[in-house]
């Protein structure tokens, strides 16, 4: 049985019906529930070289089946994958079709652990804010989360911080909702481990960002 069968047999005819009502984009949905694509997801992981589980995550995002992307952005979410410069490049090939947020988010956070295994890869991701597609705009700021959480930043994750919060002033004057709820994002998880950075920014920048952003932001600020 090939991987798209295996989650075709799993497909839920009414849950189906569901998601493609709540996710609002026109596509193939199964209705197979997280837990399964993950089981699925796992074993083949474990079963298949990493060529193959590359070129699987391929073919999975060409069907354009919601469970079937989802697939493939789990086949590749995972800190050590060496080499993976291919996976990388898999990933940023998905960015510009990008078309709602659940898709996104699951790229987005493998491209994270890629992100993070070579922070040169930023020089990628900043061109990303210029792009009119807004879905990768949005995407220089999800992949880039992970240098909102460090407690004990090198020299090297201060100037990346200090590096995405200007694009986060860039971004504060894009009034797409998801842009402004993206920058509120990055902003309100930096606070929690650099508040004073936080606070600085929405000094500066906050009268630019739409009244929900702004209360998101500062949702864990103390004053």
């Amino acid at each position: 049985m090939t991987a798209l069968a295996e989650l075709e047999a799993l497909t839920h005819p009414a849950k189906a019906a569901e998601m493609a009502a709540y996710h609002k984009v026109s596509r193939r949905y199964l209705g197979v529930p997280m837990p399964q694509i993950e089981d699925l997801t796992d074993r083949w992981r474990a079963e298949l070289s990493l060529d193959d589980r590359i070129a699987l995550a391929a073919d999975l995002w060409r069907t354009n089946i919601h469970e079937a992307r989802v697939a493939g952005a789990k086949l590749l979410t995972q800190a050590r994958i060496r080499p993976d410069q291919a996976a990388w490049d898999l990933i940023v090939s998905w960015v510009p079709d990008f078309d709602g947020w659940a898709l996104a988010d699951h790229a987005s956070i493998a491209g994270q652990k890629r992100l993070v295994a070579d922070p040169a890869r930023i020089d990628t991701v900043e061109t990303w804010i210029a792009s009119p597609h807004m879905w990768t705009r949005r995407a220089a700021l999800v992949m880039t989360l992970p240098w909102t959480k460090q407690n004990f930043p090198k020299d090297r994750d201060l100037a990346i911080r200090a590096r995405v919060l200007g694009w986060c002033e860039t971004l504060a004057s894009d009034h797409d909702w998801f842009i402004q709820k993206a920058v509120a994002w990055w902003l309100r998880d930096l606070s929690k481990h650099d508040a004073e950075a936080t606070r600085a920014f929405l000094t500066a920048q906050g009268p630019k960002l739409k009244p929900f952003a702004r209360k998101e932001a500062a949702r864990h600020l103390t004053d």
